[in-house]
């Protein structure tokens, strides 16, 4: 039996994990009462007697549990951004490369990929890594995303019956361009530049389609529509959860993946302006499925166990 200890199990991603592995004959979930939550003393009891802990926290209080593990033994999976960027840290997004994959399977410290980060990593990583595109290309990203992303509060403001006819449209945020999800980008593909980045919360609650749009000219090996459908499909062969359309769509709904953790590319547009999306559930393989994902790795059993 692993003890799991969920450090922050009241949040959006903690709630999920909750969901995802409270059907596990494997697992022993281990939470706090209310009382406690913000308690040192029980969170440290609590960490240091954990095989896993799950920080669903924000980034300073997840930074705090760390230094309150004095276990060697525990593994910890972080979901904040926290330690995204840290090299001490593996990465959790095992598809990326072998290297990744390895990283995940050995470390003791995981940190979940952010959720926008996810789908735009998914696209460009593998253009870095082929030597498709150059590490100073200067990638713009779209990104829709349902609300459930913004946590408790944004799911409360938009179901609430009485709330701004704002909400009834997509609203634009990060316009300063300082999203959090910014760092990661740029250092978990290489690049020199951080992309301007336009992520869009809208009207549903759980879903995401990351777009990324390119131009021909600009690619540093030249490759058609075909040539990177192709390419994309190979690099994502092997893997469980990442897959690519081989079909063209005249729409692409950004919900159609919600509730599992699964991931598809579509590559779209022509040989001039090509058009690369990334669709998954920001719930699932975005934060909660990629966090279990990276435990079942990290324990040595299927990937797949407990997710869709």
């Amino acid at each position: 039996m692993v003890n799991v200890f969920i450090d922050g199990k009241e949040g959006t991603t903690g709630l999920k994990i909750f969901e995802r592995l409270g059907d596990r004959q494997d697992i022993c979930i281990h939470t706090l009462p209310e009382e406690f939550r913000k308690d040192a003393d029980a969170r440290r009891e609590q960490i240091n007697a954990a095989d896993i802990v799950f920080l669903c926290l924000p980034d300073t209080a997840a930074k705090e549990s760390v230094s309150l593990c004095e276990n060697n033994s525990v593994k910890i999976i972080d979901a904040s951004t926290a330690h995204r960027t840290n090299p001490e840290w593996a990465y959790g997004f095992p598809e990326l490369s072998l290297a990744h994959r390895k990283k995940v399977e050995s470390s003791k410290r995981v940190a979940v990929p952010g959720c926008h980060a996810s789908g735009f990593i998914s696209l460009v990583y593998p253009l870095i890594a082929g030597g498709i595109v150059s590490p100073e290309y200067p990638f713009v990203c779209h990104s829709v995303t349902g609300y459930s992303g913004g946590g408790k509060k944004m799911i409360s403001e938009y179901e609430d019956k009485n709330r701004s006819a704002e909400l009834d449209a997509p609203r634009q945020y990060g316009i300063s361009q300082s999203h959090k999800h910014l760092p990661e980008m740029k250092a978990v593909c290489g690049l020199q530049f951080e992309p301007i980045f336009n992520p869009i919360v809208a009207d549903y609650y759980s879903g995401m389609c990351v777009t990324l749009p390119l131009y021909g000219r600009l690619l540093t090996k030249k490759m058609s529509v075909n040539d990177l459908k192709s390419y994309f499909t190979e690099y994502y062969a092997s893997s469980n959860f990442v897959d690519v359309s081989q079909e063209d769509t005249a729409y692409l709904s950004a919900n159609i993946l919600s509730g599992t953790n699964k991931m598809r590319l579509f590559v779209g547009g022509n040989d001039e302006r090509i058009v690369l999306s990334s669709v998954f559930d920001n719930l699932g393989k975005g934060a909660s499925g990629a966090a279990v994902q990276c435990m079942n790795i990290m324990l040595g059993l299927d990937e797949r166990t407990g997710l869709l």
